[in-house]
């Protein structure tokens, strides 16, 4: 075990995972923190996916609870937060890696085919999650200072064909910066990862799905694509980047978008 999160107290909203055969982004940080040295708080819509991510990190050796929470209704949001102060006692890096990409009863897709009900959905699941799981901890967290990291995604600046995902996670780039110059003053960082194509359940086995295309042949090629030795990310390299913003290494890093792609966002044309 690390210690370069000794002491501190975690919170990973997102740290569930839609079945799969490789780890998401949430269930890798909430382990690495946890391995690192934090106390983490497990947070998912569905209990039972928060508590096996609990249960794994228990497993190693390292101290986790589960806490379940939709953060689209401000009142869960704000029982997050409530959760951390009464079992952590207190909140030192908080992950928002809420993020959905379709939505049942309707489909995203270019501004001209896109559907209201998924354009709703998902810019309230992205965004307006992200904000009210935000507004409920920035109180307790102004007091002694923290790490916000927020999950936004490669398709904030470039995309042509998932208008609503990409608006939504162009809104929560912006939602970083105003939150990181807002509370600066208090110690209160925050930053944004932008992964690109990674090898994710909800990403592969998720697309597979919607396209009717085996996971080997969405995963080849979409890894086909990464200038990086032509590999996708796993969750392990979005973790790793969050754990350097969550750790004292980056206490003058804030305002930051960190793309986490293999290249993808240095190519221009």
């Amino acid at each position: 075990m690390g210690e370069r999160l000794g002491g501190k107290r975690a919170v990973v909203v997102g740290a569930g995972q839609t079945p799969g055969s490789t780890i998401g982004n949430g269930r890798a940080m909430a382990m690495l923190f946890a391995r690192e040295g934090a106390s983490v708080l497990c947070v998912d819509r569905v209990l039972s996916r928060a508590e096996e991510t609990a249960a794994m990190i228990e497993a190693e050796g390292g101290i986790a609870m589960a806490h379940a929470a939709d953060i689209v209704r401000a009142a869960q949001a704000a029982s997050v937060v409530d959760a951390a102060v009464e079992r952590l006692g207190g909140i030192d890096v908080l992950v928002n890696n809420v993020g959905i990409g379709a939505s049942t009863g309707g489909s995203d897709g270019p501004a001209h085919h896109a559907d209201e009900a998924a354009f709703d959905r998902i810019l309230e699941v992205n965004l307006k999650g992200m904000w009210l799981t935000i507004k409920a901890a920035v109180p307790a967290m102004r007091e002694h200072g923290g790490s916000i990291i927020n999950i936004s995604s490669l398709a904030s600046l470039a995309g042509n064909n998932m208008v609503a995902y990409e608006v939504s996670k162009a809104a929560v780039n912006r939602l970083t910066l105003s939150v990181a110059t807002a509370n600066a003053k208090y110690g209160l960082r925050c930053n944004a990862i932008l992964p690109g194509l990674m090898d994710t359940p909800m990403a592969v086995d998720g697309i597979a799905a919607a396209t009717g295309r085996s996971v080997e042949e969405t995963r080849a090629t979409r890894a086909a694509r990464v200038p990086l030795r032509a590999r996708m990310g796993s969750g392990w390299d979005t973790a790793y980047a969050a754990l350097f913003l969550a750790s004292d290494e980056s206490s003058f890093v804030t305002g930051v978008l960190l793309p986490v792609d293999g290249g993808m966002s240095a190519r221009v044309g």
